[in-house]
């Protein structure tokens, strides 16, 4: 219910006026950046339907992610490429992403909501063990971020690399994908680092 997806943000608004809702998409995929959202609501907003933006439909979140970005006090996006990811890891450069988010803020949040993660800044903050399901700041960044990065998956990832499929499977490692890797190789945009996780999957597909 969304009394339940209030109950965090209840408790806070007693002693702040903006509170950020942080999440992350992304972190699982082979291809592309990682993508984080931070959204600060206005008090007392209910909007309904909010989720858990995997537990949505594709057209749901692209409604949900119209109704935020209209009622929203602020929101923040950050992205990461696959070579950073390459380079620091995907919890680094997860985090890196929802501080960039966070810094896109045109109104300072004095709390944050942060889904199973720690962000690095001097803003008192809550990690919430799925967050997304049970904060509706929360949700809205996970909605944010998901319809975001889709959006780079369906838009220029896929016609940069039509060959792949990333705008059906958005570069998690479907059967599709690794075939597709198997057969053209990576490109720039795919994660290195993810790659040589299924490099054994891969003699065993041929």
């Amino acid at each position: 219910m969304m009394s339940d997806l209030l109950l965090y943000e209840r408790e806070y608004w007693t002693q702040y006026v903006h509170i950020a809702g942080i999440d992350e998409v992304g972190r699982g995929c082979l291809f592309g950046d990682v993508v984080a959202a931070a959204v600060i609501l206005p008090e007392g907003l209910v909007i309904e339907g909010i989720n858990d933006s995997k537990k949505l439909s594709a057209k749901k979140r692209d409604t949900l992610y119209d109704l935020i970005m209209e009622q929203a006090l602020a929101v923040g996006v950050g992205q990461v490429d696959a070579e950073t990811i390459d380079r620091i890891n995907i919890k680094q450069a997860a985090r890196l992403a929802m501080k960039m988010a966070l810094e896109q803020l045109v109104v300072t949040p004095q709390f944050l909501l942060v889904d199973a993660e720690k962000v690095d800044c001097d803003i008192p903050q809550l990690a919430i063990i799925k967050g997304d399901a049970n904060s509706q700041s929360i949700a809205a960044a996970s909605i944010v971020a998901k319809v975001t990065r889709d959006r780079l998956c369906e838009g220029s990832w896929n016609t940069a690399y039509p060959e792949y499929g990333i705008a059906i499977h958005k570069g998690y490692a479907t059967k599709l994908h690794r075939e597709q890797i198997s057969i053209h190789g990576p490109t720039p945009l795919h994660r290195r680092s993810f790659l040589k996780n299924i490099e054994v999957e891969q003699l065993s597909l041929f």
